[in-house]
């Protein structure tokens, strides 16, 4: 089995990013986004978030599969010390621990910076059975310690579906007083 390489964003993974994310805004309700971005909009995102914030990616046979991120949860500045996470991995390499290496990397990024929460938003079927969106997202991120605290109904509209949304959350800190500075990503 190949090692996986995570290593933080560069320029030259950008396009591949872009083709790995527009797999699913163009077969999946995991993201609710209807096209997919421009390399100059992704490009943008890619350098928005890392001025503040850790972007990593996965790297198996010198080849990008897979990407992890974190952004702002809320622009007021009392959430400074909470965190949106994100992973998108190439369809073909889920399932092989991949997603679980990008977010312990990107955790121990997160918790150096002085973050303590990471939340996560995440598609979920309005009813039982439902195509483009299943439980798995919410089940990987279960396994990896988050916890389920909100759910908004047929929030979300794709594909002619309504979905819902759960929010889920993880403690990365121990919530000092006062609370700590926060530090540049570390790359």
């Amino acid at each position: 089995m190949s090692e996986v390489l995570i290593r933080p964003v560069q320029k030259t993974d950008i396009a591949t990013l872009r083709q790995i994310y527009a797999y699913y805004v163009e077969k999946t309700a995991i993201t609710f986004e209807y096209k997919v971005p421009t390399l100059p909009e992704f490009t943008e995102r890619i350098e928005q978030i890392t001025a503040t914030y850790p972007y990593l990616v996965a790297v198996k046979d010198n080849v990008v599969v897979g990407f992890a991120y974190a952004a702002s949860f809320n622009h007021r500045e009392a959430y400074k010390w909470a965190v949106e996470v994100t992973v998108y991995l190439d369809h073909a390499s889920r399932g092989g621990g991949i997603g679980k290496k990008l977010y312990q990397a990107l955790e121990k990024k997160l918790k150096s910076q002085g973050i303590q929460n990471i939340n996560a938003c995440i598609s979920v079927p309005a009813t039982n059975e439902q195509a483009y969106v299943d439980y798995a997202s919410m089940h990987f991120h279960e396994h990896l310690g988050y916890r389920l605290v909100g759910r908004f109904h047929s929030c979300g509209y794709k594909f002619d579906t309504w979905y819902d949304m759960v929010w889920m959350e993880k403690f990365i800190g121990t919530h000092p007083v006062p609370a700590p500075p926060l530090d540049k990503p570390k790359f």
